[in-house]
């Protein structure tokens, strides 16, 4: 296969590349391109398997996606630049700045997560039924929005959640669980670049999905923090697992905030 399908607008430095999450696309950015391609060269990405790039489930993993987006910044010549993951995205950025780290200055993550070990059973239990991983997809992604979400996009990014192959949903989401129990905190101890984590949800015990608010932490953070212990956390409070499609302006402003840091470095 050639460059994953990716879409470049805009000029201006640093570049900013984004890679959405699991069952996404590049669109789930076109808040966020509007906003910084008049200042940034932006690159939005879809990973393997997703969208517009081709992908057999043999050829899908975290750290397959990473090097996918590692080699797309070296044949467009980019230096330096911010890489913005959500979701499954977090993940996929990590390992970007450490198979690509000339190509890298700095890392988001937007609403990031860890899978526990014990999930990789129940994984499995619901893959097993001919409809598992449909009703599994269409039930995780209702959760992902909030009663303040549009509900023809919420509608949307449902419906291509649950049309995505379905080996290739079934290897990521048991792929996730393995990076996330056997290397995400290791991964993380390794970054050598500043990484803003803009965090919105967590999952509680039951694995229902929930809004943060201003000052709280979880599980997921204080595992960030000990592997990272310079990265700036900041809570977009009262909304769902996409903010930057409900809350633009926030997550927005968040962005702005960190690119103009980087520049001033």
């Amino acid at each position: 296969m050639g460059l994953i399908h990716h879409v470049v607008t805009g000029q201006g430095l640093p570049p900013v590349v984004f890679v959405h999450g699991f069952g996404c696309a590049h669109s789930d950015w076109d808040a966020q391109v509007a906003h910084l391609a008049p200042r940034h060269r932006c690159v939005a990405v879809d990973l393997r398997g997703h969208g517009q790039s081709p992908g057999d489930a043999a050829d899908c993993s975290i750290e397959r996606y990473g090097a996918d987006v590692a080699e797309l910044l070296r044949a467009l010549g980019l230096r330096d630049a911010v890489v913005v993951g959500h979701s499954l995205g977090c993940r996929v950025v990590t390992e970007v700045a450490l198979q690509a780290p000339h190509h890298v200055a700095a890392l988001v993550f937007i609403d990031g997560s860890q899978f526990a070990p014990a999930m990789r059973a129940s994984l499995l239990e619901r893959f097993a039924s001919p409809d598992g991983f449909a009703t599994l997809a269409g039930g995780m992604f209702k959760d992902m929005f909030t009663a303040k979400s549009e509900p023809r996009m919420v509608a949307a990014v449902v419906d291509r959640a649950v049309r995505l192959s379905r080996a290739v949903g079934e290897k990521m989401m048991l792929d996730l669980q393995r990076y996330d129990v056997a290397r995400l905190a290791s991964s993380l101890g390794a970054l050598r670049v500043p990484v803003l984590a803009i965090q919105a949800t967590y999952t509680n015990e039951r694995r229902e999905r929930r809004t943060l608010t201003a000052g709280q932490s979880t599980p997921y953070l204080d595992m960030l923090r000990a592997a990272v212990p310079s990265v700036r956390v900041k809570i977009v409070p009262e909304t769902g697992h996409f903010p930057q499609i409900d809350e633009p302006g926030r997550v927005n402003a968040l962005l702005d905030g960190f690119l103009a840091a980087r520049h001033a470095g």
